[in-house]
């Protein structure tokens, strides 16, 4: 898309995408397209980074660790769901006891997380259109 936007003489300012620990073993949007953003000195619009709740409720790291995590990415921001009084406490003390991690505390993350991540399960919008309004509304594309 990049590319394309290249050949048009478009260029974005910013972009948005899931960031969060699982993303790095599968179908990654850290790897792949992050770094080209930075490149571009684009705004870095990060969502996901509890991938829908499944990371917490997969017992593999902690809540405040994925925040952590997304947060200690080359973003913009960090957005994560406030739907309850709960995740908006957990946000609140996530941005309160963020210190970026090392390197080696976010590899020790990925290695967490590496087998429950490499078949996608727990990230469905990577995996299923459950999530791709685009999928549910064919005539959007005309």
């Amino acid at each position: 898309m990049l590319e394309l936007a290249d050949l048009h003489g478009f260029h974005f300012d910013s972009a948005q995408m899931p960031l969060n620990v699982l993303d790095a073993h599968f179908r990654s949007f850290e790897k792949n397209v992050l770094p080209k953003l930075v490149a571009r000195n684009m705004a870095v619009l990060g969502m996901k980074p509890l991938a829908e709740g499944e990371i917490p409720r997969s017992g593999v790291v902690s809540a405040i660790d994925a925040l952590h995590y997304a947060m200690s990415l080359p973003t913009t921001t960090v957005i994560t769901g406030c739907d309850t009084m709960e995740r908006l406490n957990q946000a609140l003390e996530a941005a309160r006891s963020f210190k970026p991690l090392s390197s080696e505390q976010m590899a020790a993350l990925r290695d967490k997380t590496q087998q429950v991540a490499m078949t996608g399960k727990l990230e469905l919008f990577k995996t299923s259109n459950i999530f791709d309004g685009t999928a549910k509304n064919p005539q959007w594309m005309g």
